[in-house]
C-alpha cells in the first residue's frame, strides 16, 4: 500500500490546499473530494476537522459545521438518558424495591418490561465489551488512559451503575448456562466462557480514569439503544476504532477532547450507509452482504478469468474472504494507518461502495499474483 501514501506534492502545500477548501463559505465538493482521493495527510493538525465534515459532506448528511458543537451537546443528554438515569435507577434498587411490582419483576416475560429490558441490553454490553477490549490488540492505544475521561460519566456526585460497572456485576457474580447444538447444557463462569480478561493487560483501569476502550464501548452501546433494530453486531467495534482513533490522536487538545461525542456522530452518517451489511434478514436481497459478495467473483470473472476457474475449481466461495472485506470495510486486513489512508480515498468516491468492491478485487488479485523474478547481474 506503499504507493497510496501522498508523495507527488509537498506536504505543507497539501496541508494548505486542504485548509483552504475547508474554508470556503460554500464548500466545492468536487475539489474536496480531489484532494480527499489522493489522501489527507497527518500532519498540520487537519484530520478531525476534515473527518467530521469528511463523513458529514462526502457522506451527504449534514452540510454545515455548525452542527459539531450542537451535536456534542445531543450526545451529552444520550448519555444522561441512557447510561446515567437508568444507572441511578438501578442503584437505588437496593434503598427502594419501587421497580419491583406485582405488574413488573426480574422474571417478567413481558418484552416490555424495564427488567427485560435491562437484561436485554446486559447481552448487548457483554458482546461489545467482548470485543472492544480486544479491539487493534497489535497496538497499545485502545489500553490506555484516555487524556479526557468523560467527566459526565465520571462524576463522583453521581451514584449509580456505571457500564463498568454492570459488566463486573455480570461477569463476577453471576453464571451462564451454555446450550450447544445437540441440546446438552453446562454452566460456567461467564468471566471466563468470554474471555473477558484475558491477561492483566485488558484489567480496567482505576476509578477517576478510563481506557480509550471504555470510551469505544460507550459510543457503541448507544448507538445499540438508540437503533434497537440492528442494534449491535460483532464487527461495528472494527468501523469505530479508525474513527475514533483519528480524533482521539490529533494534535488539536479541543478534538481530542470531544472525541467521544464526534466519533458517535460520524459512526452513525457511515452505519446509514453501510447498516444493510449487518442486517441477516437483509442478506439475500440487492442490498444485502450476499449480493455484493457475488458482485466481487462477477467483476473477477470478467477482468481476470484464469484466477476466477482456479478458484472455482479449488471451491473457494465469495463468502471465504470478501465477507469480512466487505462488512468491515477493509478494517481488518492492513494496519491502522493504512486503514485509514485506504478510507480516504473510498469515501471520497460518489460511488464509495462499488468502488469498495474494485479494491477488493484487486487486493484478491495482487495476492493471487506472484512477486517479480529478482533481476540477477551476472558476474563479470
Amino acid at each position: 500500500m506503499n504507493q497510496l501514501h501522498i508523495s507527488v506534492k509537498n506536504k505543507s502545500v497539501i496541508i494548505q490546499e486542504f485548509k483552504v477548501a475547508l474554508s470556503e463559505e460554500n464548500i466545492n465538493l468536487k475539489t474536496l473530494r480531489e484532494l480527499c482521493f489522493n489522501g489527507i495527510p497527518f500532519e498540520g493538525g487537519i484530520r478531525a476537522l476534515f473527518v467530521t465534515k469528511y463523513y458529514d459532506i462526502l457522506v451527504n448528511i449534514h452540510p454545515l459545521f455548525v452542527f459539531v458543537f450542537s451535536k456534542r451537546e445531543v450526545y451529552s443528554q444520550f448519555l444522561k438518558e441512557m447510561i446515567i438515569q437508568p444507572g441511578i435507577a438501578k442503584a437505588n434498587l437496593g434503598l427502594s424495591r419501587e421497580d419491583v411490582t406485582l405488574e413488573d419483576h426480574p422474571l417478567n416475560p413481558n418484552p416490555d418490561s424495564r427488567w427485560n429490558t435491562y437484561f436485554r441490553d446486559n447481552e448487548i454490553l457483554l458482546q461489545i465489551d467482548k470485543d472492544v477490549r480486544r479491539l487493534y490488540p497489535d497496538m497499545a492505544f485502545f489500553q490506555r488512559p484516555t487524556d479526557y475521561p468523560c467527566q459526565l460519566i465520571l462524576d463522583p456526585q453521581n451514584d449509580y451503575e456505571t457500564l463498568r460497572r454492570r459488566v463486573e456485576q455480570t461477569t463476577l457474580k453471576a453464571q451462564t448456562v451454555n446450550r450447544n447444538r445437540s441440546g446438552v447444557t453446562n454452566v460456567s463462569s461467564p468471566g471466563k466462557a468470554l474471555n473477558l480478561y484475558p491477561s492483566n493487560e485488558y484489567e480496567v483501569l482505576p476509578n477517576g480514569s478510563e481506557a480509550h476502550w471504555e470510551v469505544v464501548e460507550r459510543i457503541l452501546f448507544i448507538y445499540a439503544k438508540l437503533n434497537p433494530g440492528i442494534a449491535y453486531v460483532q464487527g461495528m467495534n472494527e468501523i469505530v476504532g479508525p474513527i475514533y482513533y483519528t480524533f482521539a490522536t490529533d494534535p488539536n487538545s479541543q478534538w481530542k477532547e470531544h472525541a467521544e461525542a464526534d466519533t458517535f456522530f460520524c459512526f452513525t452518517n457511515l452505519m446509514s450507509e453501510n447498516r444493510d451489511n449487518f442486517i441477516k434478514s437483509l442478506d439475500d436481497s440487492q442490498c444485502g452482504i450476499t449480493y455484493k459478495m457475488e458482485s466481487v467473483y462477477s467483476m473477477l470473472k470478467e477482468k481476470d478469468l484464469e484466477l476466477y476457474l482456479k478458484l472455482e475449481e479449488q471451491n473457494i466461495k465469495p463468502q471465504y474472504f470478501t465477507f469480512r472485506w466487505l462488512t468491515l470495510l477493509l478494517s481488518q486486513e492492513f494496519l491502522l494507518p493504512d486503514v485509514i489512508r485506504i478510507w480516504d480515498t473510498l469515501f471520497s468516491d460518489l460511488d464509495r461502495f462499488h468502488f469498495l468492491i474494485v479494491v477488493c478485487l484487486s487486493v484478491k488479485v495482487s495476492l493471487q499474483t506472484p512477486p517479480p523474478a529478482p533481476h540477477i547481474i551476472p558476474a563479470v
